[in-house]
């Protein structure tokens, strides 16, 4: 990364299986824009958003922090908040790439969704789905090929994070019988942080009506491309129209390795993580376009929870990092989150 050759920023928005206890607390107080963005979302969580907010910056929640009823709007929350944070510096991105509940986050950013109705819908969908039987998701290092074979009832292919990287999604039970043959194989398997099958035949039920849900939503087109991780290409008019489309999400599986290569087949992008944890960085720098160096990753927190000061100096060190690629990165922001979008497209 130069300054000469400055790449395009692409902002990746992670999912399920990210967070973690006080995820991005660290900035909360310390950056306004990010602060006011958080705040906004409980706000709109209305008389669930005291205990959100409250779990979130615990140190022993209430609430697991793997339930449905945190992950998921917590997850929106982060994403949203900090994707809104880099904008306030001045980052313009190019392109946008959410995995699971990322994508709804990366399409509020974008503006499909109004940020206060982007809420309304993560709400709707987690009051869904914690009602939904309980399950399970299991990261496997083998293409879905190789495990094509041990699947079996309502365990399927949840994602596809990388070539050698499929999540596998359904209950508990035959999951973990499925996890077991697999291992005595020799793959090697490590359970997903979540109570819930994501992206598998499961939570079907539960998603039934939300369709309605999105209909009665304003949706817009998107300031900048949204590269969607459930069809591996940019969101079309259609696919932004669709209430199912959106509805779906849920039950349907996450391409997130085939939608990296359709960004990047469009050329090299600076891929900078805006959420929780460092694991679609990791992902990513298995790409050929980074690993060869044409492209590169930046993360925006530690790989790892920490105190508040490790978010604060990653964040730090992210700037400094975008910037030496050749993206000037404003001083602090002046307390107002405001959206960044008609002033980011020029």
């Amino acid at each position: 990364m130069t300054a000469a050759h400055a790449l395009p920023v692409a902002l990746l928005l992670p999912g399920q299986g990210s967070q973690h206890r006080r995820m991005a607390a660290g900035l909360y107080g310390h950056e306004p824009v990010f602060t006011e963005a958080m705040d906004e979302f409980f706000a709109a969580a209305g008389a669930e958003g005291g205990p959100m907010r409250d779990d979130w910056l615990a140190e022993l929640p209430v609430t697991d922090m793997d339930h449905v009823t945190r992950s998921q709007p917590l997850l929106f929350a982060v994403d949203h908040a900090l994707g809104r944070l880099v904008l306030s510096r001045g980052v313009r991105p190019a392109a946008l790439l959410g995995h699971s509940i990322g994508e709804l986050a990366g399409a509020a950013l974008a503006g499909v969704f109004d940020p206060r109705d982007a809420a309304g819908l993560v709400l709707d969908r987690i009051r869904r789905l914690a009602a939904a039987p309980p399950g399970g998701m299991l990261a496997v290092a083998a293409s879905t090929r190789e495990v094509a074979p041990y699947l079996s009832g309502d365990v399927v292919v949840g994602a596809v994070n990388a070539p050698r990287q499929t999540v596998l999604a359904g209950p508990d039970a035959p999951l973990d019988a499925i996890g077991r043959a697999l291992r005595e194989a020799g793959f090697v398997c490590r359970r997903v942080p979540s109570l819930s099958a994501f992206h598998s035949p499961v939570l079907e039920p539960a998603c039934r009506g939300a369709a309605e849900r999105f209909a009665a939503v304003r949706r817009g087109r998107p300031a900048v491309p949204v590269h969607s991780a459930y069809t591996a290409a940019p969101l079309t008019e259609s696919d932004i129209d669709d209430p199912r489309f959106w509805a779906r999400q849920p039950v349907a599986p996450v391409l997130f390795w085939p939608a990296l290569e359709g960004l990047l087949a469009t050329g090299d992008h600076l891929l900078v993580e805006v959420g929780p944890g460092q694991g679609l960085s990791q992902l990513a720098r298995r790409h050929p376009a980074v690993r060869r160096g044409s492209s590169a990753v930046v993360s925006l927190l530690p790989a790892r929870p920490g105190p508040p000061e490790a978010d604060r100096a990653a964040w730090e060190a992210a700037l400094e990092r975008i910037a030496a690629a050749g993206h000037p990165v404003g001083g602090g922001s002046d307390g107002r989150a405001r959206p960044q979008w008609s002033a980011a497209t020029g």
